[in-house]
């Protein structure tokens, strides 16, 4: 069977830390796109505009292929790194980590940074609700009208939902599925049509989802 699980966290969360003057303050969100990532970097660093640094790093995807960490003006790889780290350590994907720096007058040194990032974002990983998610697939089908009961009736026994319509003389449906699930929906969809149904492209989906059944 297609492992098609990966880790990530449910809701977004805060903590806070306080070294040598200075305040950590850690936020952590669920993200599916690199998009999603840097636009809530952005709104944070507007909502917590008087602050020194709002360092990050996101991880995204399954395989987790797609990353990106930012010291936001500390040295380098004393702030960013250190965050993608204890995301990576925790095995998390879809997941982005803002740590905001309100600069206390006393420096911590390279190695103090490294770890005190780190450690805040470690901190709210900690508190950060963890979930599973499944990697989707987009099955494009093609059948005559008629055929709607029984096809949709296979989708909903299979988990799938529906990502995209078009009606015409036939009726075109974009059905998103787990991936361990493809196989089985195929099989599903010609048993029901008893061979009637047309596949079509298959593109994979770009925003995995929470399966509500398992």
């Amino acid at each position: 069977m297609i492992d098609d699980a990966y880790s990530t966290i449910g809701t977004a969360a805060r903590a806070e830390l306080k070294v040598q003057g200075s305040r950590f303050l850690a936020l952590s969100f669920p993200v599916s796109a690199r998009e999603d990532a840097i636009g809530r970097w952005k709104s944070i660093k507007k909502e917590y505009h008087d602050a020194t640094h709002h360092c990050y790093a996101y991880r995204l995807g399954r395989e987790g292929l797609d990353f990106r960490s930012s010291d936001d003006g500390e040295p380098s790889g004393t702030a960013g790194r250190p965050i993608l780290s204890a995301i990576d350590r925790r095995g998390l994907s879809d997941v982005l980590v803002v740590v905001v720096r309100y600069f206390g007058g006393t420096k911590l040194g390279m190695g103090g940074l490294a770890r005190t990032y780190a450690e805040a974002a470690e901190t709210v990983l900690a508190v950060s609700a963890p979930e599973t998610r499944y990697a989707q697939e987009v099955l494009h089908i093609a059948f005559d009208h008629a055929l709607t009961p029984r096809i949709m009736r296979a989708a909903d026994a299979a988990g799938a939902t529906v990502a995209g319509s078009e009606y015409g003389e036939c009726a075109r449906l974009a059905l998103a599925v787990r991936a361990s699930r493809v196989e089985a929906l195929r099989t599903a969809l010609v048993n029901a049509t008893s061979g009637a149904v047309r596949f079509e492209d298959e593109k994979v989906a770009g925003s995995p989802k929470v399966d509500p059944g398992l």
